[in-house]
């Protein structure tokens, strides 16, 4: 199976069990330090006992300036009690069957100058440790995770690509700021789509291969040359297939994208699409700077999208016209002498259209 298919076969199967690295955590949470300061952060689809998002805002508590940090968990999960070794001694054998809830407001430093792995033992070790019995399984959408929900200023976690389209929804119902990641083909859902064309959601600064893997149990298989297994024993696929998406503000989405290319003298570069009047960019780089008129650009054009420089009009499911091909109607797609082309989504230029 190859790489990129690995993530959409546990969506379809409905086994979401793959844990985002610390290190790209790491990664993408620098470019939005602040907006944290005394904030209530959820993290509500992550076990305490394995996840990085818990272990990453446990780190930078403090750092953050963090208000408070509850981090719930489902009862599915495959390794529970078995990764993160520094939440392995509550005071009753952990069980499948029902969620924790993590529910910390302070996180004390003895040396003052960071917190570590024995800071982050003796909290969870005290009466006011804050860890403890969900009453339901911890699944986002139940009453009781919802009071969680209520309760946050903003949500970071990586939730089931199962039900993202559902995630997604709920937040917005709720209107709470997030960072979640999900699988790229998700930029074309129905859900999803016109929440980034309205400029509610975007892209974060990293896509494809700036997640460099998930951890996954031991009943996956390790396909895909990038498979690894890391120094502690974690089991690492890299599908280069995922994203960040948030509605946090960061510096690179307000990037202007640097155009060279040229319209005009080139025609024969941008052919227009039989059933919708727009020309087709194969890349972000060959945007011409001198065209006013609609693009046809690839999805991971939104990874250097600023909504100050372009403008969102649609996506090829939405504008391409019924078309017959070959004695067949078809829609849903655009089209180049009868050839149908992969998901595009249409922009224009704002301002004159000279951005070079």
């Amino acid at each position: 199976m190859p790489r990129q298919d690995v993530l959409t076969a546990a969506k379809s199967n409905k086994k979401d069990e793959f844990y985002t690295l610390y290190e790209d955590i790491q990664k993408e949470l620098n470019n939005y330090e602040k907006h944290f300061k005394d904030k209530t952060v959820l993290c509500n689809c992550d076990d305490p006992f394995e996840s990085n998002f818990c272990k990453f805002f446990l780190k930078n508590f403090n750092y953050l300036g963090l208000k408070r940090l509850i981090c719930t968990s489902y009862t599915s999960s495959p390794i529970v009690g078995t990764q993160m070794t520094i939440f392995d001694y509550l005071d009753e054998p952990v069980k499948r069957g029902h969620g924790y809830v993590m529910d910390i407001t302070e996180v004390p430093m003895a040396n003052g100058r960071g917190v570590s792995d024995d800071d982050i033992e003796k909290l969870l070790k005290s009466p006011k440790r804050g860890v403890k019995k969900l009453e339901g399984d911890g699944d986002f959408r139940s009453d009781e995770c919802l009071e969680y929900l209520k309760q946050a200023d903003i949500v970071v976690t990586n939730p089931p690509f199962s039900l993202f389209r559902e995630y997604v929804a709920t937040l917005i119902e709720y209107d709470k700021q997030f960072l979640i990641i999900g699988n790229i083909n998700a930029i074309t859902y129905k859900e999803i789509f016109p929440l980034i064309k309205d400029n509610k959601v975007w892209l974060g600064t990293g896509m494809g291969r700036w997640i460099s893997g998930f951890i996954v149990p031991d009943s996956y298989e390790l396909y895909g040359t990038e498979a690894r297994i890391s120094e502690n024993g974690e089991r690492i696929v890299s599908t280069n297939n995922c994203l960040w998406l948030t509605n946090l503000d960061h510096n690179k989405r307000h990037e202007e994208l640097d155009l060279y290319r040229k319209y005009y003298g080139s025609e024969e570069d941008y052919p227009n699409y039989d059933n919708y009047e727009a020309i087709n960019i194969n890349k972000t780089t060959e945007i011409p700077c001198d065209y006013k008129g609609e693009m046809g650009v690839p999805i991971t054009f939104l990874n250097k999208f600023n909504p100050n420089q372009f403008e969102i009009v649609g996506i090829s499911g939405d504008l391409a016209k019924p078309i017959m091909i070959n004695g067949k109607k078809k829609s849903g797609r655009f089209y180049i002498q009868g050839k149908r082309m992969y998901d595009r989504i249409v922009i224009k230029a704002k301002g004159d259209g000279n951005n070079g």
